[in-house]
């Protein structure tokens, strides 16, 4: 809890995932893999503007106009499939909203969106913890860069659910608690442990093992 103090304490609490609704956050869960989130807000935006943020309307809307709304965040002939194979999963199997996986134990709801086409780890754990509210921690790219930095990890190539495990076997299980702490390891990531460390002003230097090597 130390490292999350420390971030919090430089961050403040972060609202994070930034949508208006579970349908836009599980939208978002599948624009953003491998792709910058600014990209994403303007795929967002776009569907927005074209009215089509809409379980039924995106289902039933012709697919060039939708891969034009979300072309920004590349791929979009690959997102759209993957997009498409979400909302009807969330249709036929989730009575059209995302919030009902948390009616579900936690193992079987994520089992159900891993069988999602193109739903990873990553993603479904996101939109367990942000669109149905469920206590499981995210791991990310910044996680394992950051966390193997700071002594925690002992390779920034561990598993997935190896690292998840660390989180919640440490972590009380509390869904703003995750929320939050993911969030605070994204800013931390974008803004300090890049890829090339700003280690002098980063807020966990005292802390950092990197650094202080």
């Amino acid at each position: 809890m130390k490292i999350y103090r420390l971030l919090r304490s430089h961050f403040g609490f972060l609202n994070w995932w930034p949508a208006s609704t579970p349908l836009e956050m599980a939208i978002g869960a599948i624009l953003t893999q491998n792709v910058a989130w600014s990209n994403v807000e303007k795929s967002i935006t776009n569907l927005k503007n074209a009215g089509l943020l809409n379980l039924d309307k995106l289902l039933n809307a012709p697919p060039q106009r939708v891969k034009k709304c979300i072309a920004p965040s590349g791929y979009y002939n690959v997102k759209y499939i993957r997009l498409l194979s979400l909302l009807k999963f969330i249709r036929d199997k989730l009575e059209g909203d995302i919030k009902n996986l948390s009616k579900f134990p936690l193992d079987r709801a994520r089992e159900m969106l891993l069988n999602v086409r193109g739903v990873g780890k990553e993603t479904a754990d996101s939109i367990l913890l942000y669109g149905a509210h469920m206590p499981i921690f995210v791991v990310d790219a910044y996680t394992k860069r950051a966390f193997y930095r700071l002594g925690v990890l002992y390779s920034p190539h561990m598993d997935y659910d190896e690292i998840q495990a660390i989180f919640m076997k440490n972590l009380k299980r509390d869904v703003l608690l995750f929320n939050d702490y993911h969030a605070q390891i994204v800013e931390l990531g974008k803004n300090y442990c890049k890829k090339s460390p700003l280690c002098e002003v980063c807020p966990l230097n005292k802390i950092c093992k990197h650094t202080l090597q």
